[in-house]
């Protein structure tokens, strides 16, 4: 499979992993891998900045696929394979046709900015 293929079907994963976590019959592992994993994509903030020459991009060559196969390998195959046609569905028209799913990662990144804000108001005063 080429490099272009598998950022494809990485792209496409992605979504479907997110939707996966709701689903009951994905045991708690692998919703706790895919978690971490749809939070680092969708993450702004990279382990290795992109800014650095050749560096900054092995995170996401590497460590996203990586996270990706492992929590794909823990979610049974018949809940991945509904959860990548409803991806699918979702994204067909270029565009989520729901927008709620965007509210628990918006909700996420709000928590974390209020711990690190807390963090440092702690660590200044």
């Amino acid at each position: 499979m080429s490099w272009k293929a598998k950022a494809e079907k990485l792209t496409r994963d992605i979504p479907a992993l997110f939707l996966a976590l709701s689903k009951k019959e994905t045991p708690w592992t692998a919703k706790l891998l895919a978690a971490a994993t749809v939070a680092y994509a969708l993450s702004p903030v990279d382990l290795i900045p992109d800014f650095i020459p050749v560096l900054g991009y092995l995170d996401d060559l590497l460590l996203l696929p990586l996270l990706a196969a492992g929590a794909i390998r823990l979610i049974p195959k018949n809940v991945m394979a509904a959860c990548r046609e409803e991806a699918f569905e979702l994204w067909k028209d270029g565009k989520p046709k729901r927008w709620r799913y965007a509210i628990p990662i918006f909700l996420f990144w709000l928590l974390l900015l209020a711990v690190a804000i807390k963090i440092i108001a702690g660590a200044m005063g």
